[in-house]
């Protein structure tokens, strides 16, 4: 089974995005973060992806958004958090 690709777009000064990095960490997964503390490029992409978000983080596992840090956090909770990375 090939490792999903899993992206995280952040800020700097976020303690939700800290707590999610930090249990992506935790379970050895590799991730792309796009911080978009100043906005730029990356925040554009993200628009373009999800043009309802508001807060972040906002994480994909293989394009598909799965949320933030809650919605990561309630996956582990329910025990379906490792399929969706592969683990």
């Amino acid at each position: 089974m090939s490792e999903p690709k899993v992206e995280i777009y952040t800020k700097g000064m976020c303690g939700f995005c800290h707590r999610a990095k930090r249990l992506l960490d935790e379970k050895g997964v590799d991730y792309t973060e796009y911080d978009i503390t100043f906005g730029g490029d990356d925040q554009k992409a993200l628009k373009e992806r999800l043009p309802s978000y508001r807060t972040v983080p906002q994480i994909f596992i293989d394009d598909e958004p799965i949320g933030g840090s809650d919605e990561l956090a309630a996956l582990e909770r329910e025990g379906r958090l490792d399929a969706k990375l592969g683990l």
